[in-house]
C-alpha cells in the first residue's frame, strides 16, 4: 500500500469481537520498539493484554483502530473527559510494517477532528522512545512538561514498571 499526500486515514471503533486482534497488534508493535533499543523483550516491558483490558474500565475510555483505507493499520486508546475537555491519549500504535509513512500524523489529525472540544490532550511516552518523542514535539505539537524517574516517580502510576531505562517516562500536553 504506497501512502501520498491524499492518502485518508479514519478511525474506527473497535467492537468487543476484535478486542483480541486489537491487543495482539497492540503488543506487536510495542515489542518493535524496546527490541530496537534494548535488543530484547525483557519481561513486563511493553503493555499487556491485560493492562489494555485494566485501563478500558476507565470512564470515558474509548478503543479505535487506525484505517488507511479501510485496512487496519493500528490503533489508539483514548480517554474523553466530557466535563472538562482534557483528554488523554493512552495509547497509539501503528503496525510496524507501516512505519515511517506519515500514518501515525494523519491518524493524529484524524483524531484532533475527531474530538474537537478538546482543551488539552495529554499523552507519555518512554525515554528510551526517541522516535515517539519527535513525533509528539515536532510533528504534533505537543510540548513536554513533565519527566518521571526514581526521582520523581508518576504519581498515578502504582510504581516501578517493567520497562527498560528504569520506567522513565515524560508527559506531554497539547493545549488546543
Amino acid at each position: 500500500m504506497q501512502v501520498t499526500q491524499d492518502t485518508q486515514v479514519t478511525l474506527a471503533v473497535v467492537e468487543p469481537h476484535d478486542l483480541p486482534a486489537f491487543k495482539a497488534d497492540m503488543e506487536a508493535s510495542f515489542a518493535v520498539a524496546v527490541i530496537e533499543a534494548f535488543g530484547s523483550l525483557p519481561e513486563g516491558s511493553i503493555p499487556s493484554g491485560d493492562e489494555l483490558d485494566e485501563s478500558m474500565g476507565a470512564p470515558g475510555t474509548e478503543l479505535l483502530h487506525i484505517l488507511c483505507r479501510d485496512e487496519r493499520v493500528g490503533g489508539a486508546v483514548v480517554v474523553i473527559d466530557e466535563a472538562t475537555h482534557c483528554n488523554s491519549l493512552d495509547l497509539l500504535f501503528l503496525s510496524p510494517t507501516q512505519h515511517g509513512r506519515g500514518l501515525g500524523f494523519k491518524a493524529w489529525v484524524a483524531m484532533e477532528r475527531r474530538y474537537p472540544r478538546t482543551r488539552v490532550w495529554q499523552t507519555h511516552t518512554p525515554y528510551f522512545e526517541k522516535r515517539n518523542i519527535h513525533f509528539y514535539v515536532n510533528k504534533c505539537g505537543f510540548k513536554i512538561v513533565e519527566f518521571f524517574s526514581d526521582r520523581h516517580p508518576d504519581p498515578h502510576s502504582p510504581g516501578p514498571s517493567g520497562l527498560p531505562g528504569g520506567g522513565e517516562m515524560f508527559r506531554f500536553e497539547k493545549i488546543m
